[in-house]
């Protein structure tokens, strides 16, 4: 069986960091890329980041660049979400997905559609207060 187990949210002052974690088993890395996507209070869920072992592709949304970058462990079969300088608006539950799109040459246009990806976790939650 899949799964994607999102771990590391909770809560932090303005200014502070976190780093979110997504354990995954029963898929390749080779074969899929690995999301991130939030949601948060009264808001639309938000794709904000994603790799691709397979074609070495990283993908970090204009809201949160220059803030968040993301990496991943092979050898752990985990691919982590470094969060720094947090903000308020940054709140809500931090999700990952996996989707198989990892060696697909139009990755750039579904990176962050919830539609593209076919596995997700089950969420983990970030409260960053003022």
């Amino acid at each position: 069986d899949v799964q994607l187990l999102a771990s590391g949210g909770g809560l932090v002052q303005a200014g502070g960091s976190l780093r979110l974690s997504c354990a995954v088993s029963g898929l390749s890395f080779d074969d899929y890329a690995i999301g991130w996507f939030r949601q948060g209070p009264g808001l639309e869920r938000e794709g904000i980041s994603c790799v691709s072992n397979h074609d070495k592709f990283t993908f970090i949304a204009q809201s949160v660049k220059g803030r968040f970058s993301i990496s991943s462990d092979n050898a752990q079969n985990t691919v982590y979400l470094i969060m720094t300088n947090l903000r308020p608006e940054d709140t809500g539950v931090y999700y990952c997905a996996a989707g198989a799109f990892a060696k697909s040459t139009g990755w750039n246009n579904v990176k962050d559609l919830e539609s593209a990806y076919d596995y997700w976790g089950q969420g983990t939650l970030v409260t960053v207060s003022s």
